[in-house]
């Protein structure tokens, strides 16, 4: 299995990524950003979690990092959650990979880390999952983690979405 690690994704590499400037990004994170981290869907998500660390700076620690793998430091893609824990412990978990590498296990090895992070975490007692059920990549990709359907919402960005939960004090198998 892949291995990734996590490099934060702060609030000036975000600004810098919203200004199309992916050298500062880069420079700002410790690590080569791509083109990936300029798409529409990126820099709306980065508008997002920059709005939501400025309404509540204890949301930066749960919402945003860089997944890097291997010995060149290649980041993969990114992951968190949607923000800190609710008041049941609840936390939805977030993740996305750049094309170039995808299908090659980063998007399990990434959700492996924030189940870890997330169980390590006092606080937190469930991690949920909101997928579109015609996802069936995402659906693969939490299949064999324990995750239970829980029911379904519909969201103004992406429809319909099913809920997974699966609690935190569980083994985490990839």
């Amino acid at each position: 299995m892949k291995n990734v690690s996590f490099t934060e994704l702060n609030g000036a590499v975000m600004t810098a990524l919203l200004d199309d400037d992916l050298a500062r990004a880069s420079a700002e994170a410790g690590v080569v950003l791509t083109d990936y981290f300029l798409t529409d869907k990126a820099l709306w998500l980065w508008r997002y979690r920059l709005g939501q660390m400025a309404d509540d700076p204890a949301a930066a620690h749960w919402c945003g990092r860089l997944a890097v793998c291997g010995p060149d430091g290649a980041v993969v893609g990114h992951g968190g959650f949607h923000g800190p824990p609710d008041d049941a412990g609840m936390v939805e978990v977030g993740y996305s990979v750049d094309p170039a590498f995808r299908r090659r296990g980063y998007a399990r090895a990434t959700l492996t880390e924030l189940l870890r992070r997330a169980a390590a975490a006092p606080e937190v007692t469930t991690v949920r999952a909101s997928i579109s059920p015609d996802n069936a990549a995402s659906l693969a990709t939490i299949a064999g983690f324990g995750f239970k359907e829980v029911g379904e919402l519909w969201d103004e960005e992406d429809g319909i979405e099913t809920l997974f939960e699966v609690p935190v004090r569980q083994p985490v198998r990839p």
